[in-house]
């Protein structure tokens, strides 16, 4: 890849962002996951079209109506803090009360106080927990509880973590499962999907970045060894096009950007040196999978806890989708601010 400065990266960027403005995303996981990259974005370049625009989307869905919370619409709950910080607005502090108030008293949880998994108001998959709570939920509840100065927040955000980690990573290679049954005692499928191993490594990379005294608590010192083991795992399955499989050990399977740019970018914010050609070895497999008009392509579908690795691999990766925006924008930021770290 020739030599790529911070000029070029805030200009694709910003393209990423206007592709994601246009597309249809109403209050789910896609919209959070896609708008939480919007506002990374903000947070870098200070553009206040972007902010704008999230407020302005906001307001008009606040008018039509919120929908009932579970773990997966508790994402939209990234933007609302980024919202709150901006303009001091208590409607949208009050929804994010309303969100922790629901995980903390009234979500599905299951053995020590761990969430369980739903995408409805439904009793969705009993007693299971997947890599994806982590960004839906737990790191939201971390971020509210840091910015409300609550350490019962914090502490069960850390929970969160700590019993993912537990039930998810498979301690001998070091990379997660997609999902537990605590039901069955099982990882189900038992398979290392990409998707969820970016989850995993995005989630924990900003437990330190959030928590100035992490060390004091005893759960922080299990997500620095989980993450320092699951990346030394990580490094060695990049493809030789610098991106990370959908099943991340079984080279059968589809080279998928979503997972790359949440592993890379957690390799950025984990700042271990030892990893920067990893990283730039990714950079160059994300930039040629977006299109000059910003859409992010490759990016696998909506992937449930699939029965098998054939489930998995067939998953469609040729439509744009939320996540892979917002996992794409979070990568690009984290990489900006590398770049301008080494001006």
């Amino acid at each position: 890849m020739d030599k790529i400065e911070n000029k070029d990266i805030l200009s694709i960027i910003d393209t990423v962002v206007k592709k994601t403005m246009t597309m249809d995303l109403t209050w789910e996981w896609p919209c959070g996951v896609a708008y939480y990259g919007i506002c990374r974005a903000f947070e870098l370049t200070k553009n206040q079209e972007y902010l704008a625009f999230l407020e302005d989307w906001t307001k008009c869905y606040i008018e039509l109506g919120l929908p009932a919370w579970n773990v997966n619409t508790c994402a939209m709950g990234h933007t609302m803090l980024t919202l709150y910080k901006q303009t001091g607005e208590e409607l949208y502090h009050d929804i994010i009360k309303s969100k922790v108030k629901y995980l903390r008293a009234d979500a599905l949880r299951f053995g020590d106080n761990v969430l369980q998994h739903t995408v409805s108001s439904g009793n969705d998959f009993p007693e299971q927990c997947w890599a994806d709570t982590l960004f839906m939920a737990a790191f939201f509840l971390l971020r509210a509880g840091v910015m409300e100065k609550d350490e019962e927040i914090i502490k069960d955000a850390l929970n969160q973590y700590y019993w993912h980690i537990e039930f998810l990573q498979n301690k001998e290679n070091g990379l997660w499962y997609h999902g537990y049954s605590h039901v069955a005692k099982s990882h189900m499928s038992g398979i290392h999907w990409g998707r969820a191993n970016a989850w995993a490594a995005y989630t924990m990379a900003q437990v330190k970045k959030l928590l100035s005294d992490w060390y004091l608590y005893p759960q922080c010192m299990e997500v620095e060894c989980s993450l320092r083991d699951q990346l030394a795992a990580l490094k060695y399955l990049q493809s030789e096009n610098g991106l990370w499989r959908t099943i991340l050990d079984d080279e059968s399977s589809y080279e998928e950007v979503s997972a790359t740019c949440g592993i890379a970018a957690a390799m950025i914010d984990n700042a271990n040196p030892l990893h920067l050609p990893y990283v730039e070895k990714a950079a160059a497999g994300v930039l040629s999978n977006i299109t000059e008009d910003g859409r992010v392509l490759n990016v696998s579908g909506g992937t449930a806890v699939m029965k098998d690795a054939e489930g998995y691999k067939q998953v469609p990766k040729r439509w744009i989708q939320g996540w892979g925006q917002g996992l794409a924008l979070a990568f690009l930021v984290a990489y900006a601010e590398l770049l301008k770290e080494k001006e």
